[in-house]
């Protein structure tokens, strides 16, 4: 029949968080990614940048594209790869995954 509103009203002593109390949330939320994301990822990036300026010529690698081959030359952004018999693809380094050894991944003893 009536209707009324009802309106809360602040407790008369209560404080309001503070500014640092505020964005605690936010603050734990990023260390959980730093720990869980960002950090995991960086080191693989230098795990993965330790191999490719690690790389030698005849040395047998898997690109990221699936292509099995070994280095016949080496430049700074640039590796020349052995497919076939007189079959040479130029690729970047940073698309070589893996080392291969003996036909087999070494990453699958890891």
């Amino acid at each position: 029949m009536f209707s009324m509103t009802a309106f809360a009203q602040a407790a008369a002593g209560a404080p309001k968080p503070s500014m640092v109390e505020q964005f605690m949330p936010f603050i734990f939320i990023f260390i959980i990614f730093y720990f869980f994301l960002i950090r995991p990822q960086q080191r693989k990036a230098k795990t993965h940048q330790d191999f490719v300026s690690s790389l030698k010529k005849g040395d047998s690698v898997l690109t990221t594209g699936g292509i099995l081959g070994t280095i016949e030359g080496l430049t700074d952004q640039f590796a020349t790869l052995l497919v076939s018999d007189g079959v040479k693809l130029r690729v970047l380094r940073a698309q070589i995954a893996s080392p291969m050894a003996n036909g087999k991944e070494e990453a699958k003893k890891k």
